[in-house]
């Protein structure tokens, strides 16, 4: 597939080195532009580009940089992009850490993923958000291992998260279903399936556990 990622952090560059070993035509873009892409373009062989082209021809893209960066990122981001675009949204609100305090998160109640989506104008995928961007580079296996780490992976529309399930999968690792955008806060940091390094039976059973608050260090 091809696939752009923007944001080239540790979940966005360990992606592309994992995505392009398996044959993806890749494009990878950042805030500071292509030109501070060239290490990782020569490692992997992915096309650094800027924001603005990130999702040009895209069938998937990943969005993958701090929660307060969205809101500007490029209008018609999308315009260019493959019909039927799958968006993954791997972001965590840090509000102490990082992100300072984000309205409609705090005060309409929104699961951060669903305020990214209104953000970007489309639906998203929540996927990789409590990953190890380590593990995706030590631990994937391959079907079947008994050892094979589980991510939960939430979204409302059901073929896009069937999309990113199967290139998960392609990634070397089992998916558990979320449920929807407004289920995601069970995947939010603070909940016991974040960071989890455990198969399925575990992932379920911790998104089931969830609370509902979020936690006092992830609240503005």
């Amino acid at each position: 597939m091809k696939i752009g990622i923007i944001g080239a952090g540790n979940i966005g560059g360990n992606l592309t080195r994992r995505l392009t070993a398996l044959g993806h035509d890749v494009s990878v873009a950042n805030s500071r532009g292509p030109g501070t892409l060239t290490a990782l373009a020569e490692e992997t062989g992915a096309t650094p580009v800027p924001v603005e082209e990130a999702a040009r021809g895209a069938e998937v893209v990943v969005v993958t940089i701090p929660l307060k960066a969205v809101p500007g990122l490029p209008s018609g981001l999308f315009d260019e992009a493959a019909e039927g675009v799958v968006v993954i949204d791997t972001g965590n609100y840090y509000p102490r850490q990082r992100d300072g305090r984000i309205a409609g998160i705090e005060d309409e109640g929104l699961t951060e993923s669903r305020w990214t989506a209104r953000q970007l104008g489309r639906t998203v995928v929540k996927a990789f958000n409590g990953t190890y961007a380590q593990d995706l580079l030590d631990r994937h296996r391959p079907a079947g291992a008994p050892d094979r780490t589980a991510l939960p992976v939430a979204a409302d529309d059901e073929s896009a998260k069937q999309v990113v399930r199967d290139l998960i999968d392609e990634l070397g690792f089992d998916t558990v279903d979320a449920g929807s955008l407004d289920d995601s806060w069970r995947q939010q940091p603070g909940t016991p399936v974040y960071g989890l390094q455990e198969g399925a039976d575990a992932v379920t059973k911790a998104l089931a556990e969830a609370p509902r608050e979020r936690p006092a260090d992830f609240r503005a």
